[in-house]
């Protein structure tokens, strides 16, 4: 049996109405913060200056987004709100203003330099490599060679984002439009694919974010449980089975159940359960004070779980979406880009984002905290209480570290992909 495992995969886009990387001027550029390996270290608890902002952004993305999808919903809030913040490094004025408050940050009390620098000490602590499970967060511009970029803004979106600036061009947009596509399924094993299917001839930037999660259960799903179950329906995505201790804990006030599974790295994922006919009461009581009161009131238990397993995407024209959580004027021809490129003063037309994830049975155990969470072998198989995801569920998924929010959705129909 293969290490099978979770996927989380995004990709975020920015376009305006192959390819050579730019020179890096790197050190020697005045206008960059130089960071030594010593001064990282110091850095490091810097993203606790954005994650909870990221979290806030998400939940009110997500709000925006479930009302106008009424299937399946999923995207990643690192993914996207790092994207922005990138935008952000090269828009001026009322543009940069817009962006970063948009986002959620008061910018009296956490200057855009600080922003940055929080956004830097995340995706470098995200991109840290783990024997236990793979994480991979990645930023590229694609600029058309007839622009010319900042110098500034170019070395500046290295040192803090890793983002790499490559010249594209988009006069012949099919085949940049395939080697962008081709980029980000590299980039994501083969995962995303055909992400961007149409650029126009007058695009003259594509800013691009990635992230790949790869992770094994701590408890994984025995399978043949699963092929037993999936024998006796169809038309019904299968449901994995397992008796295993877990965190959850049953909500009255929000009228839902809320489960935490942990995988063998420093990741969890959040399922939560509202009763039959309360999602929309659950979304609308999703708020950072409701997640911190469930983190507090978790007991472990033996629980005896059904979990479908599943395949979904989700892909997104946020231009539309956006403005709804203030950031409206990004999309006007007086927006002020001039930091990227001086030809770049005008209006961006496109946000897209795209994100899968696929959760099944596979992984494999760790041993130590395998025998400390198996179950007890003294309890009576009908004591466990049971948590049945049969019906729509929502799934946050986090990186334990940072305490930030890879991914978030609403799992509707677990066989609609």
């Amino acid at each position: 049996m293969g290490p099978a495992w979770p996927w989380l995969l995004g990709a975020g886009v920015l376009a305006s109405v192959c390819c050579q990387p730019f020179p890096v001027h790197g050190d020697k550029n005045p206008g960059v913060p130089q960071t030594s390996s010593h001064q990282l270290a110091e850095l490091a608890p810097a993203y606790h200056k954005v994650v909870p902002t990221i979290t806030n952004f998400a939940l009110r993305l997500y709000k925006q987004l479930a009302a106008r999808t009424p299937g399946n919903t999923l995207f990643s809030p690192v993914s996207i709100s790092s994207t922005l913040a990138l935008l952000a490094l090269g828009a001026h004025g009322d543009t940069q203003t817009e962006i970063l408050e948009g986002l959620g940050f008061n910018l009296t009390e956490t200057p855009s330099p600080d922003i940055h620098q929080g956004f830097q000490s995340l995706l470098r602590t995200l991109d840290l490599p783990s024997p236990k499970f793979e994480l991979k967060v990645g930023n590229s511009l694609f600029l058309d060679k007839q622009l010319k970029p900042q110098q500034r803004f170019l070395d500046s979106v290295k040192e803090l984002y890793g983002a790499v600036a490559f010249s594209a061009n988009f006069t012949d947009s099919a085949t940049t439009g395939r080697q962008i596509n081709e980029f980000v399924k590299k980039q994501t094993y083969g995962q995303v694919s055909d992400c961007f299917q149409e650029l126009g001839h007058d695009t003259l930037m594509v800013l691009l974010n990635y992230i790949f999660f790869k992770a094994k259960w701590k408890h994984p799903f025995d399978r043949y449980r699963t092929r037993k179950q999936e024998e006796r329906t169809s038309g019904h995505a299968p449901l994995m089975q397992q008796r295993e201790m877990h965190r959850f804990l049953y909500d009255q006030q929000v009228a839902c159940t809320v489960l935490q599974i942990e995988y063998s790295g420093n990741a969890r994922l959040l399922l939560v359960l509202p009763d039959p006919g309360k999602m929309r009461q659950v979304e609308a009581a999703l708020q950072p004070e409701t997640l911190r009161r469930w983190g507090q009131r978790f007991q472990p238990s033996l629980l005896d779980l059904h979990l479908p397993r599943f395949s979904i995407s989700g892909t997104y024209n946020l231009e539309e979406i956006l403005p709804q959580i203030g950031l409206t004027n990004i999309f006007d021809v007086g927006a002020d880009f001039s930091g990227i490129a001086e030809q770049l003063n005008r209006t961006i037309s496109r946000v897209s984002h795209r994100a899968v994830v696929d959760m099944n049975e596979k992984g494999t155990e760790v041993g130590a905290a395998s025998g400390l969470l198996s179950q007890p072998p003294a309890l009576n198989t009908t004591s466990a209480p049971h948590a049945h995801f049969n019906r729509p569920f929502l799934l946050l998924l986090w990186e334990v570290t940072t305490q930030s929010l890879l991914l978030l959705g609403k799992v509707a129909n677990p066989a609609a992909g």
